[in-house]
């Protein structure tokens, strides 16, 4: 029986693993060449190789639940073909025992996906983004594919580029309003650098030139070194450098609070914290699903119709998760809710599948 688990195992991690490679290749090529048409004087192809190298762990953490899924059903599918699956059964092996060797391989995915998306991942995408927006950005102005608007107090505060760590800004722009919403003052920094202290740190600016609105007049000072005393840590600014599906976990809890302590609305960031919290989860009942279909309905089909299904159930979870994250900052409820439905589904419509087959 040992050896039965065994093979089931190799049979589905080595689908697993085919499904990875051919999928991660694929998108690899066009985001490279989606690179490639961003490149400039300063921006050089090199510069989008390495770019899009930095991002493959977060194209296969992205992929990691479809490669589940296509994995499990062609693994089994190879099984059922070669009739396999049948003399298991006829010999008495129940089909729990089958489903438990398939998700073996199941959890180690679940284990690399939770690995890769708090841990590796997200580091090599603040890098691969700070690299880019730092070739791109220019001195003085302000680049609107790159950079990144947060309002802070009073100021709304404008980074052309973050440095990897986030201790280091490119480009600072504030804009100083009132209570009635006037602006008061406006200023450009080339470099911001962050000072650690024992207390509290703070940000110290480098050629800075600030214009001050009074009435009837601008005033216009030029400084070459200012203190900024701000509540923006290098943490939270390492955060920033990304979107949030490509952010850690604890990364994400950490910004939705600093978004609720401004008063600003911290939704997007929780929304995307319960889905990479329960991406494992979600690995899950897609192979559930998989292993249900192949039990059932797909048990005599042919390999291209099971990859078919794998990719129409792939794209239709996405599609419903897409629906249901806009639909809570829509309609208000709870992010928690949008993220777990699609899961839900797919746990109840493969436990009746694999219960009207068994």
């Amino acid at each position: 029986m040992i050896q039965l688990d065994r093979h089931i195992r190799k049979t589905v991690l080595l689908s697993m693993l085919v499904v990875l490679t051919l999928i991660t290749t694929l998108d690899f090529i066009f985001s490279l060449l989606d690179q490639i048409a961003d490149t400039d004087q300063n921006y050089s192809a090199i510069n989008a190789f390495s770019v899009v190298l930095l991002k493959v762990p977060t194209s296969i953490y992205e992929l990691l639940p479809f490669t589940a899924l296509g994995g499990a059903l062609i693994g089994l599918g190879v099984l059922a073909s070669n009739n396999e699956l049948v003399v298991m059964q006829s010999a008495g092996v129940q089909v729990w025992r089958i489903v438990l060797a398939v998700l073996k391989p199941t959890f180690a995915i679940m284990i690399l996906s939770f690995v890769l998306g708090e841990y590796v991942a997200p580091p090599l995408e603040q890098l691969a983004q700070s690299n880019k927006a730092i070739q791109q950005s220019r001195s003085g102005s302000i680049n609107s594919e790159q950079g990144t608007w947060r309002r802070v107090g009073d100021e709304f505060v404008y980074i052309n580029a973050i440095a990897p760590g986030g201790t280091r800004l490119y480009g600072v722009t504030r804009y100083q309003i009132d209570d009635r919403r006037r602006l008061i003052s406006s200023s450009f920094a080339e470099l911001a650098t962050y000072v650690e202290q024992r207390d509290n740190g703070y940000w110290q600016l480098d050629n800075v030139r600030e214009s001050i609105l009074t009435a009837g007049f601008v005033d216009t000072q030029i400084r070459s070194r200012e203190d900024w005393q701000v509540d923006l840590s290098p943490e939270l600014l390492s955060v920033l450098l990304v979107d949030p599906d490509e952010q850690s976990i604890s990364g994400l809890y950490q910004f939705a609070r600093y978004f609720e302590s401004e008063g600003l609305d911290s939704g997007t960031y929780y929304l995307a914290f319960w889905k990479k919290l329960l991406q494992p989860i979600s690995t899950l009942a897609l192979v559930i699903l998989g292993i249900s279909l192949v039990f059932g309905p797909l048990r005599e089909s042919t390999m291209g119709f099971r990859v078919f299904i794998a990719l129409g159930i792939g794209l239709v979870f996405t599609i419903f998760q897409s629906l249901m994250e806009p639909a809570s900052l829509l309609y208000g409820f709870s992010p928690l809710v949008a993220v777990i439905i699609p899961i839900l589904i797919c746990f109840g419509l493969g436990s009746y599948l694999m219960g009207r087959s068994v």
